[in-house]
């Protein structure tokens, strides 16, 4: 059941049992003063229709919309079982598992959601978990100077990256004196070439982050990156989509050695966009680095009768033994999330996750096919891309969004408000969501705002 529903009678006995005279005097030692009174805004009951009806239509309100908005957070099917069995009580009013013999179910989970990404990612050991992808890139960036055996307090940032990770990562350590350094990337390409990284070698730095795709959509050449960043001495931090996986090399493989530290968002497996959270951070890394992971990770063992069991093996965070010396200051996974991507992952499997990527890249090749063949509409880049790509429209970004906004469609990201220069650019994304009716209608309506552009005549200054 959602709920328990107490009678009157219930309620006055509990209180009797406990000797209160009321609910009130349960919360007596909290100030008159703070508590808020009656809810005067809010109106009196209604039957279950009038309330049904009421949320329609305050829904409706917002509208419905054709999305192909991606940057970070993108819209693929979930299928009804993740949320309807993650929503039973066993997980959704789960507490951290601090006892292993009452949390037995609770940390097989997590134990299977490490092993799941472990395998996606190619690399070692997995942690459960981190808030979002981009504080998950903030926590491999502090990882990577922790680990690093040069002492070096800097670490090499594409441009190319999620400008929210950059953000979000500069805020968490420029106070910790680590200097993250912006590497250009290719104005033909859109990705990180390693001419841009001549001016860097033999030079001390913890690390290098490689996306992959970029924020772009683009693809990186990685294994090139990352002995780079070997052979001098630093840490590969990759970045990953982790639908991506499904079709491209894992992080582990990168190079001759494969990369040091994985991370992303999780939101792409079985998490709704949901007005823009929550999400949970993923990261893995190799068996060396584990001591220096953030969060926690749970580990198999045996009992004396030999049957299975689960602990957390690994706590380094502050509120633990480790205290002023933990690794990080995570109190908490996200890990009703973490649940929902562990049964999203273990219902598709692997053939399941590689047909919603191999769909995702098809739509986004046909959308960016049709969309290109309307006058004054190119690619930006010319890069191989996953199921993002960068379109120059020949127009205002944001105007031709809010006319094509107008006709129900989310056409993309403007890309001017992070990179001076690309005012007329738009981040566009189609998933395996997308019907070749969705694309049609998306070229029509963008040829139609375009063409009428051309046609207008330039406005007159007025004093």
């Amino acid at each position: 059941m959602p709920f328990i529903p107490h009678t009157q009678e219930d309620v006055a006995a509990m209180l009797n049992s406990i000797g209160a005279k009321s609910i009130e005097d349960l919360f007596d030692e909290i100030p008159a003063g703070l508590k808020c009174g009656g809810l005067e805004a809010v109106p009196a009951g209604e039957p279950e229709m009038a309330v049904t009806r009421l949320m329609h239509e305050r829904a409706a309100q917002d509208g419905f919309y054709l999305n192909f908005i991606g940057a970070g957070a993108y819209e693929h099917h979930i299928p009804a079982a993740v949320w309807q069995i993650v929503t039973r009580g066993e997980f959704y009013s789960a507490y951290t598992p601090y006892q292993a013999e009452a949390s037995q179910g609770t940390l097989q989970l997590i134990y299977e959601y490490q092993t799941m990404m472990t395998r996606l990612t190619g690399l070692d050991v997995s942690n459960a978990s981190l808030y979002d992808g981009a504080s998950g890139l903030s926590e491999a960036v502090l990882m990577a100077v922790r680990a690093a055996k040069n002492g070096s307090r800097r670490v090499l940032v594409p441009g190319s990256l999620h400008p929210r990770y950059r953000a979000v990562t500069e805020a968490v350590v420029k106070n910790q004196n680590i200097e993250l350094v912006e590497i250009a990337f290719d104005p033909a390409s859109g990705t990180t070439l390693l001419d841009a990284l001549k001016p860097f070698e033999g030079q001390p730095a913890a690390g290098l982050v490689i996306a992959q795709p970029n924020f772009f959509g683009a693809l990186e050449a990685v294994d090139p990156l990352t002995d780079w960043a070997h052979r001098n001495g630093m840490l590969a931090v990759a970045v990953v989509n982790p639908m991506s996986l499904a079709l491209l090399k894992p992080p582990g493989q990168w190079g001759s050695a494969g990369a040091d530290i994985c991370v992303g968002d999780g939101q792409p497996l079985g998490v709704p966009m949901a007005s823009g959270g929550p999400y949970f951070g993923f990261m893995t890394c190799k068996q060396a680095l584990a001591r220096q992971m953030p969060g926690r990770i749970v580990g198999r063992t045996v009992d004396r009768d030999g049957k299975s069991g689960f602990v957390l093996t690994l706590q380094a965070r502050e509120q633990h033994i480790r205290r002023a010396k933990a690794t990080s200051n995570i109190c908490s996974n996200q890990g009703l999330l973490v649940a929902a991507a562990t049964i999203h992952m273990a219902l598709l499997g692997a053939e399941g996750l590689k047909r919603v990527a191999l769909a995702s890249h098809a739509n986004t090749r046909a959308l960016v096919e049709k969309l290109c063949a309307i006058p004054g509409v190119s690619r930006a880049f010319g890069a191989p891309f996953f199921h993002e790509a960068v379109l120059r429209v020949g127009s205002e970004a944001g105007e031709v969004l809010r006319a094509l906004r107008a006709q129900g469609i989310l056409g993309g990201y403007a890309l001017g408000r992070d990179y001076p220069g690309m005012e007329d650019a738009i981040l566009v994304c189609a998933t395996e969501t997308k019907t070749d009716g969705d694309l049609d209608r998306y070229t029509q309506q963008l040829e139609r705002i375009l063409s009428r552009r051309r046609e207008a005549p330039p406005c007159a200054y007025k004093s």
